[in-house]
């Protein structure tokens, strides 16, 4: 018959993370990761917007804590941050699938689109190649209007 201590299920990689930084995992934390990873990379949500969507399913949760947990979860590489130059920033699951991925954004209502290309891929390898950089990643971020905001 298991021992008990072999049902023991292993600390996620956010929990070991926390604990090496000497932080704990809280229930918010647990539950603003889950949000995002139940819809998926490519899924672009405001600090607003998780706080809604949490709120709306029954937990509470302040609009403080989910910044701070946002924070977290981007400098520990589980979330990605798109700063929009409009103002406001959008969070989306950290993809190792796509990590060269590129956005569309509507400068009126924030819409974020992803694509990728691989043009734009090669015009960064070549520049970094011309100027002795490393290229590491690409990310292009594309300001535009959306058809919605368009026909407004």
């Amino acid at each position: 018959m298991p021992s008990p201590n072999s049902y023991r299920t292993h600390p996620s990689p956010l929990e070991s993370g926390l604990r090496q930084d000497g932080k704990r995992m809280t229930p918010q934390r647990k539950k603003v990761l889950s949000l995002f990873e139940g819809i998926g990379s490519g899924i672009h949500l405001s600090a607003e917007e998780v706080h809604s969507k949490l709120t709306n399913s029954g937990d509470k949760v302040s609009l403080a804590t989910i910044y701070r947990t946002l924070r977290l979860l981007v400098k520990m590489t589980f979330l990605n941050e798109l700063d929009l130059s409009e103002g406001g920033n959008r969070f989306e699951l950290l993809s190792h699938d796509h990590p060269d991925h590129h956005h569309l954004i509507c400068i009126r209502c924030g819409r974020t689109e992803e694509f990728e290309n691989k043009d734009v891929i090669k015009a960064g390898e070549v520049a970094a190649k011309n100027l002795g950089f490393k290229l590491l990643e690409s990310s292009l971020n594309v300001r535009a209007i959306c058809p919605l905001c368009i026909n407004k």
